[in-house]
């Protein structure tokens, strides 16, 4: 049967769904303060997540270059994953076999672990001692080989603290670890941070896993996200650090005579002791090139016991700065 609703009728059903959602709105405003579940402790939200992501890139690129650079050969690091569990998880994925280190982060005073893959250990030994970096099956490293792996673990770990020196952590490692002392760093219910790189080689492929504990990393991770919405700019101190280390760096230096031509009959007369005479005056200046860039004019002289430049001219438009002096003397080779 059908039922017609006349206007009262209307007005008092709209009367109690407005009653209805005042008493939803004052329990919403009265219901006080909000329960803190310890359980979520050292939750890490996503704009940190992201902002690890960034940290972690920059540190796989910068010891892709720095191990392919040091190893003279192919070192491909990738950024595979990086997810919150708990510690127990984190010792059950660890292989049957792995180098796993306790690294110490200040100024937190904090531990966290590395895993590095035991088939990386043979190649990266392999080229370190004069070989092409042939791969190997798994095995524990010898003493000599420990004693290199070390400086393997602490180039990584140096990378680890340039990657994220812009919010004052630093990672130190401290000492290999068995997989029974490396499960007694943390609590096993504790949350940590996982992240894991691919790492590639000619020969072999494997993985690095870095365990961090997630409480101690919050407010760190606050200042990260804090500092990533700041326009960066250049510090003084991180400037003048750029300059000293290139001035540290290294470049071929070669002092070359200028172009000459002789006749092919004396150049295949030529035989151990004999003098060739070229066609280049004795006063006549030779090019000092630097890194493949013509920088200067320079005779060739004796510094101490070794071969020298004295420099007559600077090139025009060589320097941009003009920071070499017009007589001075540099090594070559």
């Amino acid at each position: 049967m059908e039922k017609n609703l006349g206007q009262d009728d209307i007005d008092a059903l709209f009367a109690a769904a407005a009653n209805a959602s005042a008493k939803s709105t004052k329990v919403e405003v009265d219901k006080g303060p909000e329960k803190y579940v310890f359980s979520r402790a050292g939750q890490i939200s996503n704009d940190q997540l992201r902002a690890i992501t960034t940290v972690n890139d920059l540190f796989a690129r910068n010891l892709m270059h720095s191990m392919g650079a040091w190893l003279r050969m192919p070192f491909r690091v990738k950024l595979v994953a990086g997810e919150q569990l708990p510690f127990s998880e984190f010792l059950e994925r660890l292989s049957a076999m792995a180098y796993i280190c306790s690294l110490r982060l200040e100024p937190l005073g904090a531990v966290g672990l590395l895993e590095l893959d035991l088939a990386l250990v043979a190649p990266v030994v392999d080229v370190l001692l004069g070989g092409v970096g042939r791969a190997a099956p798994r095995r524990e490293p010898t003493d000599i080989e420990e004693a290199i792996m070390r400086a393997v673990i602490e180039m990584i770990v140096q990378e680890l603290t340039l990657a994220w020196q812009a919010v004052g952590l630093e990672f130190a490692f401290e000492k290999r670890e068995t997989e029974a002392q490396a499960a007694r760093t943390m609590t096993l219910g504790e949350k940590t941070l996982c992240v894991s790189f691919e790492i590639r080689m000619p020969e072999v492929q494997g993985v690095v896993n870095l365990c961090l504990p997630a409480v101690v990393l919050n407010a760190i991770l606050r200042r990260l996200i804090a500092e990533g919405d700041r326009p960066r700019r250049r510090s003084k101190e991180s400037a003048a650090r750029m300059r000293e280390l290139l001035a540290e760096s290294k470049v071929e230096v070669l002092l070359q005579l200028p172009a000459a031509r002789l006749r092919a009959k004396d150049i295949v007369a030529l035989e151990p002791g004999m003098v060739l005479r070229l066609p280049v005056a004795r006063h006549e200046t030779s090019d000092l090139v630097v890194g493949g860039l013509t920088m200067a004019k320079a005779s060739p002289v004796r510094s101490g016991e070794h071969r020298g430049a004295r420099l007559e001219g600077l090139i025009q438009g060589a320097m941009a700065n003009g920071s070499l002096h017009s007589v001075a003397q540099a090594r070559v080779n």
